[in-house]
Parts: C-alpha cells; structure tokens; sequence
C-alpha cells in the first residue's frame, strides 16, 4: 500500500470502529431464550383444575390513541404524525384500566406498552396502569420486544422501549422470553430495529400441573411476510411441543394477520401485506382459534372484527388480527370482542375468552 494512504485508510477503519462501538453501546441484543423476573406474592391464589378461567388479550398502542395517523401507519411510511401528546396518552390509560376492571379477566396478555421511549414522553406504562389495578392483578411478567437508547431514524431520533405484558390474578411459577425470528435486513438496521418474541407465562395448578401462556405480538403485514412464516413456525413449534407433553396451553396476542376469507373482503389497498393463504393455517389447522374463522367469515363477522386502522381512508374497524389459539384440553365456554366501548382507545379491540381447564 502507497505510503500517502495509509493514514487514510487507519483513519477510515478508526471511525469505523467508532461508529460500531457506538451502536454496539446504544442497541440491544437479546439471547435466544432469557429467564425473566416474575413478581408475584407468596399469597396470591393458584389455580384450580377444572375451574373457569377468562382471558384477555390487547394491543394498546403505548395508549396513543385514535387521533393520529401515525408515519407507520401508511404502508409507505407518509403518516403525518410521530407521537401522541401527553393528554391522549393519559385519557387512554385510563379508558384501558376501566376496560380491565369491567371485564376483571383472570389473566391479560398485554402488547405494546412502552418504557423509556421518546415517542411515549418517556412514560412506565406499566406501572402507570398497575398503580391502577394493583387490587386485582398481584402477578406479573414483561419481556421488551423493542429496546434502543438512539434510533436515527427521523420520525423517532431517540430512544424506543416496547414491551409486552402478562398479568394474572393468579400465581405465576416462574416465565421466559423466546425470540422470534427477526426480519432480515443489513448488519447496522438489525441492531436498531424491533425485536418480536413470546413471553412464556408458567400458572401452576393445585394438582401439581399448570397452564402455560403465550403472549406474543409478531410483525407487521410488510410486501415480503416471509419473516411472518418464520414466526408462525416458531409459534406453533413451541404450543406443539406443550401439547405433546400433556400440558394446556393457550396463546394470545396480536399475530398481523388475517383469518381465511377476510383478505378478499379488503379494498385492494388495504390487502398490501397480506395472503390470502393466511399464515395462521399453521395454528388453525391443529389447534381451535378465538375467533374461529367460521366467526370471523360468517354472517356475523362485524362482530369478530379486531383492528380499526389509523387511516383516514378507514372509518371502522374492518379486519381480524388478534386471536386466542388454545390446547384441546381447555374448554371454550364464551369469546367476544370487545367493540362497543374501545374503538377510541387503541388500534387494536380487546379479545376475551373464558375456558374450562381440565379437571384431570
């Protein structure tokens, strides 16, 4: 090498260094599988075989809110908005702890609470709504599935923090974060961008079994969802595995995508992302699903319904997104989603289940 570029070339491969030590420090890297802290008191009541239990599951949009359309909205990424303000964050915790406390489900699988992010004005979302319903749910874990101190990208150009969120009236042994496959892209946007994993809930039984539940949220709808069906492979790899060992199971969350006959019934634009071989089959073809897609294609399918998206082209709710996907051992005895009274509160309407857990 010529002499005169030498100094160029260590200056480029220290400011390289630089740059990678700096992403290195700010960003997250999280290991395949992870023991998570569970807090939970000696006292709080185990679960009974064969008794009824309720299950909620909710997307609540780090309490952002209806009245925006946010830059990630719109599948081009042209929404004029990039966060809420305080005052819609605070009506809509409160409208999600009134939800909880009419409903009083027994277990919540919560996505999309934030922490530490600069979107959300730095707010513990968690502990803001579990000062608000301490009474009720002494249990709880929480996995992040987004975690940066600096992003750079311009509509955020600040920290992210997102998590997702199990909390239970009753004891929880002890849970796990498990990632889910990351979408591909270059080695610098991968340490910035969202993190999907499922967090893994062990509810003992007062026979010595227990229930497990899974709280995930996956990606969203992009052009290329083969990321999508890599985490639907991983989810029903996991509920597969509990299944073949005799344990009931149920997992709930967000999963970006349709049931069987929906993508049809969709303006072409609103079907970008979407198959109309919904990967759900993965689930759907083994185990039953809340809603079921007799529900959600039927003649009641308004009814079933899910996601109200922050679009102005969109002015109801108009897909199915979120579901409770549960072992054969349990017993559905009702399901319903919650519309009437919580379309102003997230993109995302609560989905509720009560089951009977078997009695041997």
């Amino acid at each position: 090498m010529p002499r005169i570029l030498r100094p160029t070339v260590l200056g480029l491969l220290l400011t390289s260094a630089v740059v990678a030590g700096l992403i290195y420090s700010v960003t997250w890297r999280p290991a395949p599988k992870e023991v998570l802290p569970v807090s939970c008191p000696v006292g709080a009541p185990t679960l009974v075989a064969g008794q009824a239990i309720k299950i909620m599951t909710w997307n609540v949009q780090y309490l952002a809110g209806k009245r925006y359309v946010f830059w990630y909205n719109l599948i081009d990424g042209s929404g004029p908005d990039d966060r809420p303000t305080r005052e819609d964050m605070a009506f809509s915790l409160d409208e999600v702890a009134r939800v909880i406390r009419n409903e009083q489900p027994d277990l919540i699988l919560l996505q999309d609470l934030d922490e530490e992010a600069k979107s959300s004005d730095y707010q513990n979302q968690l502990a803001l709504l579990q000062e608000r319903l301490a009474d009720l749910y002494p249990c709880s874990t929480q996995a992040f599935t987004w975690k940066a101190e600096f992003v750079p990208d311009r509509h955020i150009f600040g920290s992210v923090g997102r998590k997702i969120v199990t909390l239970s009236r009753y004891q929880i042994e002890h849970a796990e974060r498990l990632q889910l496959p990351v979408a591909d892209s270059n080695l610098i946007s991968r340490q910035f961008q969202p993190k999907p994993a499922m967090l893994v809930s062990y509810l003992p039984l007062n026979d010595g079994g227990q229930l497990v539940a899974i709280n995930t949220q996956l990606d969203t709808a992009t052009l290329n969802n083969s990321n999508l069906r890599r985490q639907m492979q991983a989810a029903a790899a996991l509920v597969d595995k509990y299944e073949s060992q005799g344990t009931p199971w149920v997992i709930g969350g967000n999963f970006n995508l349709l049931p069987i006959g929906q993508f049809l019934r969709l303006p072409a634009e609103q079907r970008l992302g979407y198959s109309p071989d919904s990967e759900l089959h993965l689930l759907w073809e083994k185990y039953p699903m809340l809603p079921s897609n007799p529900e959600a294609t039927g003649i009641d399918r308004e009814q079933w319904l899910t996601y109200f998206p922050n679009n102005p082209k969109v002015d109801e709710p108009d897909r199915t997104l979120d579901y409770l996907f549960y072992s054969p051992k349990l017993q559905r005895v009702e399901g319903y989603v919650r519309q009437e009274d919580t379309q102003a509160i997230s993109d995302h309407l609560p989905v509720v289940g009560r089951f009977l857990l078997p009695a041997d």
